[in-house]
């Protein structure tokens, strides 16, 4: 895919992206030489684990946006990360960009973790209360459970509270909103499409895709999806905040 429009005196690799590709890389190429190793799985230090959790540290809001499951993962998150976070930084700065990409990977883990708590706070009320403790302090194996609806909410609780989350997406949807917000009428073209689409209605159609998905919460569906719409959330937030004073730099 690729993008049209390109400032005057842009750099085609500005600082703040180029730090965080090689930032990124180094993150991924060291947990899977420690991983191949058995070394350590860096996966489980570094990912972003429910609170309830005993694998839980607050620094994981930070670290987790640098963890990546595998090749296409980190691939297509840095492709869009320099594709459209270019652009944005050559208009913006370093500075602002590096914030605003925080912000919204922030924003990202915050919202998946709220609706994670929705979650758990409905499959606690189908449990029994000490069956709900043994699960959130990480116990996998509960006798005499197997093929009962406590057993099913268990897996389904053991999940949401134990299996970390990981990568850059949130920050990543939040680039491309806010592309799509300073951008609208630029034509981007995409692998999967026949024609060029402008900024504004792949950000329509990204949201709208991310939020049915997201609702829809099929089991075999292992992505973020409300991380993804944090990230656009909160970067929407951000930058009608910087502009409430200036919209000419909108559209």
């Amino acid at each position: 895919m690729y993008q049209k429009y390109r400032p005057p005196s842009a750099s085609i690799l500005p600082p703040a992206v180029k730090n965080l590709l090689i930032i990124n890389g180094l993150f991924f190429l060291t947990t899977y030489v420690l991983n191949y190793r058995g070394i350590i799985n860096l996966t489980k230090t570094f990912g972003l684990y429910f609170p309830l959790s005993e694998s839980f540290k607050p620094y994981q809001f930070i670290t987790y946006m640098f963890m990546h499951a595998d090749i296409n993962h980190i691939f297509f998150n840095m492709l869009s990360l320099w594709m459209f976070g270019s652009t944005i930084e050559n208009l913006w700065g370093w500075k602002r960009f590096s914030i605003y990409y925080v912000v919204t990977a922030f924003g990202g883990a915050l919202l998946y973790l709220a609706v994670k708590a929705f979650q758990i706070y409905q499959l606690q009320g189908q449990m029994p209360p000490e069956l709900f403790s043994a699960i959130a302090h990480g116990a996998t194996s509960i006798p005499d459970l197997e093929g009962s609806v406590n057993w099913i909410n268990s897996i389904k609780l053991y999940s949401l509270i134990n299996i970390p989350v990981i990568g850059a997406s949130g920050a990543v949807y939040g680039v491309l909103l806010a592309y799509g917000m300073l951008f609208p009428n630029t034509e981007i073209m995409m692998l999967f499409l026949p024609i060029p689409i402008k900024a504004k209605y792949l950000v329509l159609i990204m949201g709208a895709l991310e939020l049915f998905l997201g609702i829809s919460n099929k089991s075999s569906d292992n992505v973020a999806h409300f991380a993804h719409l944090g990230g656009m959330l909160f970067g929407f937030i951000l930058v009608k905040y910087w502009n409430k004073t200036n919209r000419k730099t909108l559209y």
